[in-house]
């Protein structure tokens, strides 16, 4: 059965610390588009919500999956990872076959 994405605490944390620096709230968009070294590629940006998007919300820290990145996404988990390498929003997706080193990027 095919869920929408889960947004974990942590990721929604982090937009919210976003908003708080930038001085004003927007939300985070997750898409996926063809492309990247494996077949697909995340694309993780700060937009306004559009009328079709599924909204994933929680303490007014929205996340916004258009339709058609949606059943790329299924069971997927977005968290934000604050390593060595750097801080950054992650996907988690059981979907994915294989995925390159920098994650960004991933095959079906």
């Amino acid at each position: 059965m095919n869920l929408p994405p889960k947004v974990t605490d942590r990721a929604f944390s982090r937009l919210a610390e976003i908003a708080e620096d930038s001085g004003e709230a927007c939300a985070l968009r997750v898409a996926v588009a063809g492309g990247g070294c494996s077949g697909f590629q995340y694309e993780i940006t700060l937009d306004e919500q559009a009328e079709d998007d599924l909204v994933l919300e929680k303490d007014g820290q929205r996340v916004l999956v258009d339709p058609v990145s949606l059943p790329f996404l299924a069971n997927a988990t977005i968290d934000f990872s604050d390593e060595l390498i750097g801080a950054r929003f992650v996907i988690n997706n059981p979907n994915a076959a294989s995925s390159c080193g920098c994650g960004i990027s991933f095959s079906m």
